[in-house]
């Protein structure tokens, strides 16, 4: 209950802080997959909070940087912190408005309710992968690209390349729910929030590897005050009543 209590207090600080807007606007947020769970409790509690309306789409990384510096129209973006640096370079993000949310490292997932294999050590979670007839990971984004080098380190590549399944970042996580694959790795974060699905935890420490999300204003922005707001809202000290149950650790660049 003081749990409860507690992340209900900080909800509230952060309406109080945030307020209701002035004039109602409409957002538009550009995010990678990874933060998907985040952004949206996020978003939806900004909304509440100010009377804004958040409009957010989804894709890989490397798909959002394409889209910003195609002139795609955006107002936030959420995005790996290497990624979103990139853009600020390019003068396509607002610098002093970079801010990290958190970090988060590899987790598993199977179908739910069938029996949960071993993933705690290295060598259990090295065998659990040659035991699986398939497992699918995100083909174009950064943590499906660190896991493909991960067979590689644990030498058993060949023996998995039958079984590799490369998915969009839109459904490598549901294809495991719907049966056509016996495991998915991917960023923790994204597998919170999927019907169907058991996550099985974080693969072991000396096999992971940590992603951040970091976000930013769009130096094209015509709502930059909101914008700003949201910024602010997504990496307050309060958002870690949303990031923490679903795995990422808060303010970590």
């Amino acid at each position: 209950m003081k749990c409860k209590s507690r992340a209900v207090q900080a909800v509230f600080s952060m309406v109080l802080l945030f307020g209701g807007a002035a004039q109602a606007v409409e957002l538009k947020v550009l995010s990678g997959n990874g933060s998907r769970p985040a952004v949206i409790a996020l978003c939806a509690q900004f909304e509440r909070a100010t009377g804004h309306k958040v409009v957010v789409e989804f894709a890989v990384n490397p798909t959002v940087k394409k889209k910003i510096e195609s002139g795609e129209a955006f107002d936030v973006t959420v995005l790996n912190p290497p990624v979103l640096d990139e853009l600020i370079k390019q003068g396509l993000v607002v610098g002093d408005t970079r801010a990290v949310i958190g970090r988060i490292g590899l987790g598993a997932a199977i179908r739910a309710g069938a029996p949960k294999p071993d993933i705690s050590t290295t060598e259990a979670f090295k065998r659990t992968l040659q035991n699986l007839k398939s497992v699918a990971y995100p083909g174009d984004g950064a943590s499906g690209k660190y896991f493909v080098s991960l067979i590689d380190r644990m030498g058993i590549a060949s023996e998995m390349k039958s079984k590799m399944r490369p998915m969009s970042g839109e459904y490598n996580v549901e294809v495991v729910a719907d049966g056509g694959v016996d495991m998915v790795v991917v960023v923790a974060s994204r597998i919170y929030g999927v019907p169907g699905v058991d996550m099985l935890g974080l693969i072991p420490n000396e096999l992971q590897t940590w992603i951040g999300f970091a976000t930013g204003v769009s130096a094209r922005t015509q709502q930059a005050d909101a914008a700003r707001a949201l910024v602010k809202y997504m990496t307050a000290p309060a958002a870690a009543t949303v990031l923490r149950p679903i795995g990422i650790q808060p303010f970590v660049e």
